[in-house]
């Protein structure tokens, strides 16, 4: 158990935390004489380690999670949903949320697609709740900045949010407040070419630098 506790700390601390990388700007900036235990020198450093740290950890975790989210388009997100019925299909469908890469100005194309497609209308809501709101990446930086628990916390919450927010609102029988339209439409969806290991790849790299540039 104490062997499992120092791995754990050493990858919080010094794979996600970066403490190395902190230890080595504070020794670059005390060889060009700055003082790191002052206000200013230590503040410098901060900016400087931090900066780094962030860019690193956004940069990996992006290419990360867009290769995982490239398994995920809006068509088969539907069909995993469609397989679950009462409040599986609310779990589900929050826990679908966290690693599917739509954000909230997604909400409205995925309510069409996901309702017309004939999801109840309260698993549809428990996944556009937890889509925005929990993510990999999210977790990973918290848990980097705050720890596990707060990230645990975090996780446990937002999925609590979504499950609760789709059941009740599956329990008020709000469809007849979709429009007509809208809930006797048919989703048409369009066969998406495989794509490969290269393809995914490029895709992930493509979402790295479209963040780094925002």
């Amino acid at each position: 158990m104490k062997t499992l506790k120092t791995a754990w700390n050493f990858f919080q601390n010094e794979v996600l935390g970066m403490h190395w990388l902190n230890r080595l700007i504070e020794t670059i900036l005390n060889a060009c004489g700055l003082d790191t235990t002052g206000k200013i020198g230590a503040s410098v450093q901060f900016f400087i380690y931090d900066t780094i740290k962030i860019m690193v950890l956004l940069g990996v975790l992006i290419l990360i999670i867009s290769y995982i989210q490239s398994y995920f388009p809006p068509e088969r997100t539907k069909k995993i949903l469609g397989r679950f019925h009462g409040i599986w299909a609310n779990i589900i469908a929050a826990l679908l949320g966290t690693v599917t890469p739509f954000c909230s100005c997604s909400s409205i194309p995925l309510f069409i697609g996901f309702t017309s497609a004939g999801l109840p209308l309260g698993v549809t809501f428990s996944f556009l709740i937890s889509s925005p709101m929990v993510d990999l990446g999210s977790l990973v930086l918290l848990m980097s900045i705050f720890g596990w628990k707060v990230a645990v916390l975090y996780v446990v919450l937002g999925l609590m949010i979504a499950v609760a927010g789709g059941t009740i609102i599956e329990k008020l029988h709000l469809e007849n407040q979709v429009e007509e339209y809208i809930r006797k439409g048919h989703a048409i969806d369009v066969l998406r070419e495989e794509l490969h290991f290269k393809e995914r790849m490029k895709y992930a790299w493509e979402q790295v630098v479209s963040t780094a540039i925002k």
